[in-house]
Formats: C-alpha cells, structure tokens, sequence
C-alpha cells in the first residue's frame, strides 16, 4: 500500500473527520470574511500531507504514521490528521524544526490574505506542501509559488502535492530572497517567523500587493505601496511559527523579567511587545509603556518599511512610540 492510499474505512473516516473540521472552522468565524475557502478546505485532504507527524507525550515525543501495521495506531493517525492542531512533522534532536499549522489559523490567515482570482502569489516556507494545496485549489497551480531553504522539506512538499493532485511551482531556495524568476506578485505570504521584512519582498510585488507575515509572535498585513514603501497592522491573534532560515524555537528568546509583576510576565500582549521592541526598550521601559496605554491589544501596532527604514509602532507610524527593527 503507498504512502497515500488507505483502507475503505480509513478513506471514509477521513473524509468524515474532513467534513467535522471544515464545520468546527466554520463555527470558529475563521473565514467569515471570504466563505469560499469553506471549499477549500472541505476538498484538500490534510493526511496525504502529513504521513507521519509527532504529538507530545510524557518524556518526548510519539509517533504517528499512517502506514503503522496496528489498525488502532492507523485510525489515531488519522483523526490526529483531521483535529484544528498544529502538527510537529519535523523533529532533530528533539527540536521542533517543521510543521503543519493549525487549520483554523492557517484559515484566518488565508482569508487575510485576501486573495481574487488571477492573483500570483508567493509562500514563504513550504512546510509539508498543504497550504500551497490549498492556494493552488483556490488559485490555480500556475500562480502559486512556494519556496523553502532545504531540499528535503521541498521534496517532501512536492511529493505530497502531486500525490493529491496538484502542481503548484516548489523551489529551493533562501525564502528572504523571493523568488525573482515568478514575479512579479500580489500576495505574498510566511509560514514561518521573521525579525523584519526582507526588502526583496517588496521589489517583487506589484503595487497595491498585500505581504502577509509571522514576526514578534503575530502576523502584520502590510499594504504594498512601490519596492520602497509598505505599511499595516497587526492581526489580533498571537501565531507562534518556527523561525524563516529552519531555527529550533517558535518564540524569540526575551530578557530577564523577574523584577516585573507577575501579571506582566505573564501576560501574552506584554511579552508580544517585548519581542517587538526587542533591543529598543529594555523590560522596564516596556512595562511603564504597556500600563501607561492600558495594555494595548495587537491590532494598535504597526510596520513601516520605508526606503532603508523600517519600523514598528503603537497607533501612529508617525507618533511618539516607534521602535527600528533589524535591516
């Protein structure tokens, strides 16, 4: 039996459990915005793209492989495949290196992205070849792109593209740099974290492209204005993604934060805007600047990127607290 195929009863069960998440999205609101990714999502099957992946247990990580001789292990493999979870695909040494997003996330994300027919867009971060199955559904194959540093991951995406019926372009190569030979695009969206905005990005857009991107334990939409300029917000939701160039954490290291109250060191919205503000304010600094402004929500922060400059902020690009980030 390859990879891929499945017993009569396992076909059904993950057609089930596909029909049982496309409806457990949709209560969630993931996509009230464009409903048509409600088909998308109900026709890609997320288990031809995740053969096997790791779920945490008690001293490590267990296995689950849909090719296990033990029908019991088969069945767990496959409703795992189907639950609104992230899934751990890549492990070296322990370390989370690779995985399949959450649905749900990767829902919003998507619907964010705002996408139209005609559109070309470039994925940054191939992953296990999903979300470019389910661009390249609502797209097209010819106007996808996805790139990933490492041969093995766009092998394996490739691999399990075609396995389910689709040809989107997948290139190997270093995600910061684009990928200039199908520019120029409309949107282009991350799967995996970043500490800026490369400016190859923007010199491959067309004006008016919308980047979609993780950075600081968010996702930013910048509108793009020319090869210089792009400025937006932060989503609300906090997404945690493995770093861009296939580092081991999905959150930056932050500094000490033991003289702080413990409501702010465990605050999620507090330790975001450390990671924003990271090398611009020390723990202190952020911390008189949360409470002052009441413990702002993400959607008040912001990117420029602007010529050689690029720059978070709170509220105003313009205003009072803006912070550099890293060229």
């Amino acid at each position: 039996m390859s990879a891929h195929a499945l017993d009569r009863d396992l076909e059904d069960l993950a057609t089930s459990a596909r029909a049982a998440l496309v409806r457990e999205i949709d209560a969630s609101g993931a996509w009230a915005g464009d409903p048509g990714w409600r088909e998308v999502f109900g026709a890609v099957p997320r288990h031809f793209f995740v053969p096997y992946y790791y779920v945490g247990v008690a001293g490590g990580y267990e296995r689950r492989w849909g090719q296990s001789p033990d029908p019991a292990a088969r069945e767990r493999w496959v409703r795992g495949a189907y639950a609104d979870t992230p899934l751990a695909t890549r492990l070296r040494d322990g370390e989370l290196l690779s995985s399949s997003s959450q649905p749900s996330l990767m829902a919003m994300m998507l619907v964010a992205l705002q996408v139209a027919d005609g559109h070309r867009v470039l994925e940054i971060g191939a992953g296990t070849g999903y979300n470019a199955a389910l661009l390249a559904r609502r797209l097209g194959d010819d106007l996808v792109t996805t790139v990933d540093l490492e041969p093995e991951i766009t092998e394996s995406a490739r691999g399990h593209l075609a396995a389910a019926g689709y040809r989107p372009a997948v290139v190997t190569g270093d995600g910061a740099r684009g990928v200039p030979a199908r520019a120029p695009y409309d949107r282009i969206v991350a799967t995996c974290t970043l500490p800026s905005i490369p400016r190859a990005w923007l010199a491959q857009c067309r004006p008016d492209a919308r980047i979609l991107t993780p950075l600081a334990t968010g996702l930013v939409t910048l509108a793009v204005q020319d090869a210089e300029h792009a400025e937006g917000r932060f989503l609300h939701t906090p997404a945690y993604f493995v770093p861009l160039r296939g580092g081991s954490r999905s959150e930056p290291e932050l500094p000490p934060v033991a003289g702080l109250p413990r409501r702010a060191r465990e605050h999620e919205l507090f330790r975001f805007l450390l990671t924003l503000t990271r090398g611009s304010l020390d723990p202190q600094e952020a911390y008189t600047l949360w409470e002052h402004e009441g413990q702002p929500q993400r959607e008040r922060y912001g990117i420029t990127v602007r010529g050689e400059h690029e720059w978070a902020w709170l509220d105003d690009p313009e205003g009072p607290y803006a912070w550099p980030l890293p060229g």
